[in-house]
């Protein structure tokens, strides 16, 4: 039986492999639109696809991002300045990608624009802090795919929205990891609404990266800063030991973040160019040998996996 079932998990493999291998055709003639292009992710993207022949359009927050990304492509690569926290910003860019695309219709849309100002507990972080964190990573995705949807239908295309491991199993980054469960909701619903209008919807949840957003000494600064505008009563609940300790976590963790965009661009990359592209791409060995499998476990399990090496606040019972 035990032989059995490894052929069948062989075959299923091997057809797997076999139909993400096949490519869409006539990509020199596709239009991707992708958002925050100014660094990390989308910028590396937008690099990797343009070497690729199809025409990318670029959503860059700032004329300096947008300058320097037009410098290290080709011609065939063009940029709008995009905020995506504000609809006329938004409105004005769909426009712009509507001029550009004609009655080809927009072949991929990459919502990638993000910023993570979790930077501690949840209680010590301002609802401000909260509300920014939401505008950009969930509502930007939504009302910018709202957007452009009719240009993605009409070419019966792609919608690839970057999550992260923390929207698969949420263990630090609270207003962060709220944003990201909604992007995974939302893409859901979107996957099943538009099936029958030949859109596909994909979702990219890296692991650790090294981007501007883990930076640790830009990190480690606004960390601190939040910690002394904490609230007295709850700075006294945690103690500065507890600050320090778990300082010194988030060092451990952020300075361990791997290198290689490669292993995410290429996942995004392939959800926007293959005839079959994945539902979900756990993109980082962490993502697919430690947070997806620890995402299974009962949750008390995963519980005491997580939290085993978290120091105890000075309050704690």
């Amino acid at each position: 039986m035990w032989l059995y079932l490894a052929v069948l998990l062989g075959l299923y493999y091997l057809l797997r492999w076999y139909r993400e291998r096949q490519v869409v055709s006539h990509l020199q003639d596709k239009f991707v639109f992708i958002t925050g292009c100014d660094s990390g992710f989308g910028n590396q993207l937008a690099r990797q696809l343009d070497l690729r022949g199809l025409r990318v359009l670029a959503g860059c927050l700032t004329e300096q991002g947008a300058e320097q990304l037009r410098n290290q492509t080709s011609d065939r690569l063009q940029t709008v300045i995009l905020d995506v926290t504000k609809t006329e910003s938004i409105a004005a860019a769909t426009e712009w990608v509507k001029e550009r695309v004609g009655d080809r219709g927009l072949w991929g849309l990459v919502n990638n624009a993000g910023i993570f100002h979790s930077h501690g507990y949840a209680e010590w972080i301002k609802i401000e802090t909260y509300r920014d964190t939401l505008r950009v990573n969930l509502i930007g995705v939504i009302e910018v795919t709202l957007s452009m949807l009719p240009l993605v239908r009409k070419a019966q295309g792609r919608i690839v929205n970057v999550s992260s491991i923390l929207g698969r199993i949420a263990f630090f980054g609270a207003v962060y990891s709220c944003s990201k469960y909604g992007v995974e909701a939302f893409s859901d619903i979107l996957r099943r609404e538009l099936q029958h209008f030949g859109v596909k919807v994909s979702m990219v949840e890296p692991g650790y990266f090294r981007t501007a957003m883990t930076d640790w000494q830009k990190f480690s600064e606004i960390m601190k800063q939040i910690w002394k505008e904490t609230p007295a009563h709850i700075k006294e609940t945690y103690g500065q030991k507890f600050f320090d300790a778990y300082h010194d976590l988030m060092k451990q963790g952020l300075l361990s973040c791997s290198t290689n965009l490669n292993l995410v661009t290429d996942c995004m990359e392939h959800a926007v160019t293959s005839v079959h592209p994945r539902t979900r791409y756990s993109a980082g060995w962490d993502a697919q040998f430690f947070f997806v499998p620890l995402s299974y476990l009962p949750t008390s399990l995963a519980d005491y996996i997580l939290t085993r090496s978290w120091p105890k606040p000075a309050q704690a019972v």
